[in-house]
């Protein structure tokens, strides 16, 4: 949760005295565009960042490819979908039963069929792995875009965990890796964490009194205080910094108060009405997670399309770990589990898909939604399905591509791929042509080797043009 706060301890010349107002890579002059920190990319008219952004929805845990995108009705019971299946807007096409509202959209999407992750390990490889140069892939974009957006001072790198919408939710989890790690594209690179436990917190150290990041009016409040300590201590600062603290308290603030959304497109999104969170069962030691995810989800898609709609280039999304579907003390079994995960998808996805187009944003944001690895062909004598690295659901939306389509096959269990495979490096190249008009990064000066090397990924065949 976003939490700046305004104590006696901390008077106005200590907030000015601070050389670094660490934003998850955000310094002072990293807000403005200049020749040292933005560099020529951000204003030459043949810079080589598009225009678009990405959100990248990551299911940790591994999702079932079978009970999301590829259902399998006619296998054996054990292999074919726990939770049936439903008819898409497509001809012939159908998903896993959880997911009616995105079925009625399906054209609106690409489910990848023959996405494979390589191993069935619990991590995040498809947002930070060796394929990624040990980097979040907003890292990579920020090393060329610089750390913020040269117009509204949006960090260009943000990960959102359910605290970033809910305070109440359990800190963002990093057992299985670092999703704000740089790799070799530095510090200044790190995504912008607005939950209270990220650097903006720790390098302010301020804090703003604030019990929910959609209280418009405990929100403007604060952010008036520290305006005000900016303020009547101006002839101290150079007008660099003075416009650096204006962007950051004007319109990056802004862009995190849900509550200057419309109230019924803030309804549209919540997926907490869907549930009565305390009736998960307690049996399950993942029982918190079901609940946050529940909770959460759809603000945090509702966040991520503002902060995109504002300058944002890439945002990770996620909602703890609670895609691990083996039937144990942690993790539920299939049917049950897909109950508590498949709603809150469902819904928030075809909210979004709602939102953008009616905003004419549809072109401009890439969705990618998938795990870390797939789900067993065979179910569990238990009821779930476990680790798999041969096939794993991948689903995107918008970025100007061609929607309304299935890539790829999967053999009759659905455990492999049965035409040419979809790799992470495929998808990451999707990603780096989103991002970037890559031709022109080839011969923009001062980008970097590992930048280039992501760059030059074949993106997902038949996704573009």
């Amino acid at each position: 949760m976003l939490t700046i706060s305004d104590s006696s301890r901390f008077g106005r010349r200590h907030f000015l005295r601070i050389g670094s107002l660490g934003l998850g890579g955000l310094s002072l002059p990293s807000l403005l565009p200049t020749a040292a920190t933005a560099g020529a990319p951000l204003t030459s008219a043949g810079r080589p960042v598009t225009d678009r952004s990405v959100i990248f929805l990551f299911l940790h845990g591994g999702p079932s490819q079978i009970e999301m995108f590829d259902p399998k009705m006619t296998a054996p019971a054990e292999i074919r979908s726990a939770t049936g299946q439903v008819a898409t807007c497509i001809p012939g096409v159908t998903f896993g039963g959880s997911f009616p509202k995105l079925a009625a959209l399906a054209d609106r999407v690409t489910v990848v069929r023959s996405f494979t992750t390589g191993d069935g390990n619990h991590d995040i490889k498809p947002v930070v792995g060796k394929d990624t140069s040990g980097a979040n892939l907003g890292a990579a974009f920020a090393s060329v875009a610089g750390a913020s957006h040269p117009d509204t001072g949006m960090p260009s790198n943000v990960l959102l965990f359910p605290r970033a919408v809910d305070p109440t939710s359990q800190p963002g989890q990093m057992g299985f890796g670092t999703f704000g790690s740089t790799g070799p594209f530095g510090a200044g690179t790190s995504p912008f964490q607005p939950d209270g436990d990220g650097s903006l917190k720790k390098d302010m150290m301020l804090t703003l009194p604030m019990d929910r990041l959609d209280d418009r009016r405990a929100l403007l409040a604060a952010f008036d205080r520290v305006k005000g300590a900016v303020a009547a201590d101006a002839e101290g600062m150079d007008a660099t910094r003075q416009k650096a603290f204006s962007v950051l308290l004007g319109g990056v603030g802004e862009a995190f108060d849900l509550a200057r959304e419309d109230r019924r497109t803030v309804t549209k999104y919540n997926t907490a009405k869907l549930m009565d969170v305390a009736k998960i069962s307690k049996k399950w030691n993942n029982h918190k997670n079901y609940a946050d995810n529940a909770r959460t989800l759809g603000k945090l898609l509702l966040l991520a399309r503002r902060l995109c709609e504002r300058g944002a280039g890439f945002v990770t999304v996620t909602t703890n770990f609670v895609w691990d579907m083996h039937a144990d003390q942690n993790n539920a079994p299939m049917t049950e589990g897909m109950g508590y995960m498949g709603p809150p998808l469902d819904h928030a996805l075809s909210a979004y898909l709602e939102d953008v187009r009616a905003r004419g944003l549809e072109d401009k944001i890439l969705l990618v939604v998938c795990g870390e690895m797939g789900r067993t062909p065979r179910i569990n004598p238990n009821g779930g399905r476990d680790h798999w690295g041969g096939l794993a659901p991948l689903m995107l939306a918008g970025g100007g591509m061609r929607m309304g389509q299935v890539i790829g096959q999967s053999a009759r269990d659905a455990g492999t791929p049965n035409s040419d495979p979809v790799s992470i490096r495929n998808l990451i190249g999707t990603v780096m042509h989103t991002l970037f008009d890559v031709g022109k990064l080839r011969i923009t000066r001062g980008v970097g080797r590992d930048v280039m090397r992501l760059a030059d990924y074949d993106p997902i065949p038949g996704l573009h043009g």
